[in-house]
């Protein structure tokens, strides 16, 4: 009898990444594969998992070296059939796409774009580029970094001076960080403003960052309380990141 694929929030993920698998799980843990595509994902943290759950996955990244790394990760995984790395930028894939053989008409059931937001040049224009790759009815899984977050960070972490220079540079008027982050609000316009409709947004690593591997803390109690804080505030408020799942109507 065949083995069937153990969707990956069961398995031992990081703990940082609990949040995400919980919610992608619907989508992609049953049913007929789904073709994804993979936003600054080079590496294959998701995209060979998916693969391993049977989808088709598309990763598109700047760097060379990540796209090699996802290629190995791939094939020793036994999934390098089902997933495709293209060099490229999030801003520019209505040219990358159909040099792959793909084209924007076909439409993806899925998109993810994973800690990509902070770094391009225009995260508008990245979304509204992700939003016209999706099928209609397809979903996009966005991860960001939350503001309020990294400034505890820096103070919980001993660097106070470097808190309030964050909470200062997200102050009104001043010149935007290297690094952007992103409070709730900001992330719900970048999403509707690409055309696609928002569900709810959860906290990402609300705790895992305090309660690390050298804490102690039980790995799998540590899951339980992520999850059970992921979408409940005030804890969510002041997660690392961000997370939500967003439709193209």
């Amino acid at each position: 009898m065949p083995t069937v694929p153990t969707p990956p929030a069961t398995e031992q993920l990081p703990v940082r990444t609990a949040v995400v698998w919980a919610a992608l799980d619907p989508l992609v843990g049953a049913g007929a594969p789904l073709r994804v595509l993979d936003v600054g994902g080079g590496s294959g943290m998701f995209a060979v998992p998916l693969a391993r759950l049977g989808h088709d996955v598309t990763v598109v990244d700047p760097s060379a070296d990540a796209l090699a790394t996802l290629r190995r990760r791939a094939e020793n995984a036994g999934v390098g059939t089902r997933v495709h790395g293209m060099q490229g930028d999030g801003d520019l894939l209505h040219e990358v796409l159909p040099a792959a053989g793909a084209t924007l008409d076909s439409g993806f059931d899925l998109a993810l774009c994973h800690s990509v937001l902070e770094v391009v040049d225009d995260p508008a224009v990245t979304l509204r580029e992700i939003a016209r790759a999706l099928r209609s009815g397809g979903q996009v899984s966005v991860a960001a970094a939350n503001r309020a977050g990294a400034v505890l960070a820096r103070a919980l972490g001993g660097h106070p001076v470097d808190a309030l220079g964050l909470f200062r540079d997200f102050a009104p008027g001043r010149p935007r960080a290297e690094r952007r982050r992103f409070t709730p609000e900001d992330l719900l316009t970048l999403v509707e403003g690409a055309g696609l409709r928002p569900g709810p947004w959860r906290g990402l690593s609300v705790v895992a960052d305090l309660l690390d591997a050298a804490s102690g803390a039980d790995p799998v109690a540590v899951r339980a309380l992520e999850l059970a804080l992921a979408e409940t505030s005030p804890y969510r408020d002041v997660a690392t990141g961000l997370h939500l799942l967003a439709v193209r109507p």
